[in-house]
């Protein structure tokens, strides 16, 4: 076998895992959707995964956008300032955070933070054969384990990156005003010009779909857990990766739709 006739075989079975993949995972995205609207809807795990997600992850997040409006009111000045339009830095900030960087940044910490432990717990369930306990009590895994994950992030994704939104203008803000002799009222009179519905809602729309690619992702890798802890860890990082990388394209059909759209 010539090394031409090897490169072609190792593509071809790397697309077949690639596809085998992509499969297997839509499937398991549209069962755990399915069985979200059948009862029975167990709230305590709802809310526990809830508490965990979202009120457990707004501190990381909210510091992170405080920050990022802080670093992106100075680094645009410094190019504002040399064109004399100091009062555009309140809407490059504004438009930046709420329509881009506030879903974005929110879903990638939620995905390096939260997804890495729905991968490791479930990892670790499969493992230790917990999962197929629950089968034998007649309980399904999905319903039981992934659910409540998934309806869990898709309220408190949302609500995180309206927060980090609110937070990176207070950050921008603090900085446009202390810093670069702009007034409070022309900074709040420009954030409103700039942050109109149309913006928020494109956002916002964002991190529905942010939070279904992260759930399905870490979910479906922990359910495919098997062997050691050694495994579980692997299964963990691959998770976190994938589903970066998943948010980080979506985004970018977003914006080429958004864009088609004239949006």
């Amino acid at each position: 076998m010539n090394k031409g006739n090897g490169l072609l075989i190792r593509l071809g079975r790397n697309t077949l895992r690639l596809l085998y993949y992509l499969g297997g995972l839509t499937s398991f995205a549209f069962q755990s959707f399915y069985l979200t609207f059948l009862p029975p809807f167990r709230r305590d795990r709802f809310f526990e995964q809830a508490r965990r997600s979202g009120v457990d992850s707004l501190p990381i997040v909210s510091l992170l956008a405080l920050f990022i409006g802080i670093i992106m009111a100075l680094q645009t000045a410094v190019q504002m300032q040399r064109l004399g339009s100091e009062m555009y830095i309140a809407s490059i900030v504004a438009l930046s955070l709420v329509r881009e960087l506030g879903p974005v940044i929110t879903a990638l910490v939620v995905a390096g933070r939260v997804g890495a432990a729905f991968a490791a717990e479930i990892g670790s369930m499969q493992v230790t054969e917990q999962i197929d306990a629950l089968e034998t009590l007649a309980t399904n895994p999905l319903k039981y384990l992934v659910v409540p994950r998934f309806l869990a992030l898709l309220i408190t994704l949302p609500a995180l990156s309206f927060i980090a939104d609110i937070t990176g203008l207070v950050g921008g803000g603090f900085m446009a005003i202390t810093q670069l002799d702009i007034s409070a009222m022309q900074y709040i009179s420009r954030v409103q010009t700039i942050a109109t519905p149309t913006m928020f809602f494109i956002g916002m729309i964002k991190a529905p779909v942010f939070a279904l690619l992260i759930t399905a992702v870490c979910t479906y890798q922990g359910m495919s857990a098997s062997g050691s802890a050694e495994n579980v860890g692997k299964i963990t990082t691959i998770a976190v990766v994938q589903s970066i990388f998943l948010v980080i394209m979506a985004d970018a059909v977003f914006s080429i739709v958004f864009a088609k759209a004239g949006i």
